[in-house]
């Protein structure tokens, strides 16, 4: 046997030194690290699920809680001074496991009331009404800027599973959960209680949506009092993914038409969720 036949393996390569092989190139920074993943995906070496669950993981950090915090608009509550009754009726029809309790106003926020903690006192016969400060949990603050990996980080080490975003003045903008934050990562996560909401656009505030990248051209059109053509792209992550002329990351921006749009959630193969910001078209209106 030659030295150049004895250097020869035989066997098969492993999926560990299929990546080793990719990696053998070393990355510099993230976008080169994500090349080096799409291209281990196309020579299938990652599935398409595992490299979108590598690339969410990724983008997590140089993601921000105002990203996916649910706004206070759509935020259900319990009053601190409600009737057992009333409390027991806003858990009930919200079926969330976890609410923010308010006292006199949106922004004086008690704690957080936990569904079974209420099941517990409810269940007592002899417990007809309860004090709410005795079963409320401490409420965990987080700024509306910090990073979602330092925020997950924060979630694992306290044990608690929602927070209240609250902005540079202090006011109460919105909550997040644990679960908010894993999707970005590992996708939707759905429950026996979830049902499909089959609303394509919602209203942030004034100037903002969140939309669904599936929402039709027209029904888009409707809705935001446009014009765009449907002919080529018959919806509207089809519009801005044909002005990026690429698959772009969460957090990239783009102006289309007369809005700024902000990429929310995506993957390797489609844009799944963007804001759509209508300063700009305001500002053309005027």
């Amino acid at each position: 046997m030659t030295d150049d036949q004895s250097s020869i393996d035989p066997r098969p390569k492993s999926w560990i030194d299929k990546i080793a092989q990719v990696f053998s190139d070393e990355p510099t920074d993230t976008n080169s690290l994500l090349d080096l993943l799409r291209n281990a995906a196309q020579d299938q070496v990652l599935d398409g699920q595992a490299l979108s669950m590598i690339e969410g993981a990724l983008q997590v950090s140089s993601m921000r809680v105002k990203d996916i915090m649910i706004p206070r608009s759509q935020v259900v509550s319990v009053p601190s001074n409600a009737p057992s009754d009333e409390i027991v009726g806003i858990v009930s029809q919200s079926s969330h496991s976890r609410l923010p309790v308010l006292g006199e106003n949106v922004d004086d926020v008690k704690g957080i009331l936990l569904a079974k903690d209420l099941l517990r006192v409810t269940v007592d016969s002899h417990n007809e009404d309860f004090d709410m400060s005795q079963i409320i949990r401490r409420a965990n603050f987080v700024s509306e800027d910090k990073r979602l990996n330092v925020l997950l980080k924060e979630f694992r080490e306290s044990r608690q599973h929602m927070a209240v975003v609250i902005d540079e003045y202090g006011s109460m903008c919105g909550i997040v959960t644990i679960e908010d934050v894993l999707e970005q990562i590992v996708g939707d996560i759905e429950d026996e209680t979830d049902v499909e909401d089959e609303n394509y656009i919602k209203e942030f505030d004034k100037q903002n949506h969140i939309v669904k990248a599936l929402t039709p051209v027209s029904e888009f059109n409707q809705y935001f009092k446009t014009n765009f053509k449907d002919d080529e792209f018959s919806t509207i992550g089809g519009l801005v993914l044909q002005e990026f002329g690429r698959i772009p990351q969460r957090g990239e921006k783009a102006s289309v038409g007369p809005f700024q749009v902000t990429v929310l959630n995506a993957d390797s193969r489609q844009i799944k969720l963007i804001k759509v910001n209508s300063n700009l078209a305001e500002s053309l209106q005027k």
